[in-house]
């Protein structure tokens, strides 16, 4: 088993290995003394792996009570979010309690949203079941759910208690959502590590997925502890995320998933870049060529006028401009404040 230790005001540990899932009530025992769990996971997660996680946690002494949602981004929502609250409320649980949330990004965000906010904060643990919530979206305590207005925007940090990776659920993953996930991964690659670039240029990512999720944890898991509230560093991971959840709230976060819509923000940043000289030359094309290579889009039917107008609420925004995220060259990531008027500007709008 591999460990990795996140050192941030509430200390826990994130746990890899292949058929860890069938171990997750002793897990969860080892970090929760609690007699009552809410199980939260969504309607094609808990048909694969709910009745293992939901026996598991019950041999452990667990009384168990399971909240599925309807899959997809559409469901993140503070209404979602209130009910599965109300739902703890109505079954009794305690401070002394917690959380399980299984499956993706969505459910990671939105049942620690809901334990950070339930009796004021009860602990949760993270069982992410996509590539995208091994790697990136089940560590660092940012918890949320949309809003109209945008992505993300009604959330708390509230860091887990204890996250379980098994690389085995990748299994039934669909391609679709395996490159989904890659998005985040290239992210990674793209803002600390030229050497895991260069691996996913040359490599089949499957063959080496331990290595990857390993990786890109312990990146954010280097970056967390150094500025857990994203204050500074932390902000270097939302490369990409700007223009993406622009593009997302401009699909109503529909018909385009979160790993696509930041390839794309990568991409359209990247260009930036290299017109202001910031970005060394030719970055944007290796950028392309590992989306391609992985199946993902690059562009987005939307015009950048319409992307730009849909980045005045991203939450990352200030009174004064956006903090955007460049690259001086693959591996080497750096914050770059831009004022509100000039935002279309430097997007050529």
């Amino acid at each position: 088993m591999q460990k990795l230790t996140v050192k941030v005001s509430d200390e826990y540990d994130i746990l890899i290995e292949r058929g860890l899932i069938s171990k997750s009530g002793e897990l969860v025992k080892s970090v929760l003394p609690a007699k009552k769990i809410t199980l939260v996971s969504d309607t094609n997660v808990y048909k694969i792996y709910g009745d293992l996680v939901k026996n598991s946690l019950e041999n452990a002494g667990y009384t168990v009570f399971t909240y599925i949602y309807q899959a997809g981004e559409e469901s993140k929502t503070t209404s979602v979010a209130v009910d599965i609250v109300e739902f703890m409320a109505q079954n009794g649980l305690t401070r002394e309690d917690g959380v399980v949330a299984l499956g993706g990004g969505v459910c990671g965000d939105m049942a620690g949203f809901a334990a950070a906010i339930y009796l004021r904060g009860i602990k949760f643990v993270q069982i992410p079941t996509s590539l995208l919530a091994q790697v990136d979206s089940s560590v660092g305590g940012k918890t949320a759910v949309d809003l109209p207005q945008g992505k993300n925007l009604c959330g708390a940090f509230h860091q887990p208690s204890l996250v379980i990776i098994d690389p085995d659920t990748l299994d039934t993953l669909s391609d679709h959502y395996f490159s989904d996930g890659m998005g985040e991964v290239i992210k990674y690659a793209c803002i600390k590590s030229n050497e895991l670039f260069d691996r996913l240029v040359n490599e089949n990512p499957k063959n080496f997925i331990e290595d990857i999720i390993y990786q890109c944890v312990d990146i954010k898991r280097r970056i967390v502890e150094n500025d857990e509230k994203e204050h500074g560093e932390r902000a270097l991971l939302n490369f990409g995320h700007t223009c993406g959840h622009a593009i997302e709230k401009l699909w109503n976060f529909k018909n385009i998933s979160h790993g696509e819509a930041v390839g794309i923000g990568m991409v359209m940043i990247s260009k930036v870049g290299e017109k202001l000289n910031i970005t060394e030359p030719k970055t944007t094309d290796k950028i392309i060529k590992v989306l391609e290579k992985n199946n993902m889009k690059t562009g987005d039917s939307h015009s950048v006028r319409e992307i730009v107008s849909a980045m005045s609420a991203d939450k990352k925004r200030t009174g004064t401009g956006i903090k955007f995220i460049m690259l001086h060259s693959i591996g080497d990531s750096f914050i770059y404040p831009v004022e509100n008027d000039k935002i279309p500007q430097i997007f050529g709008v």
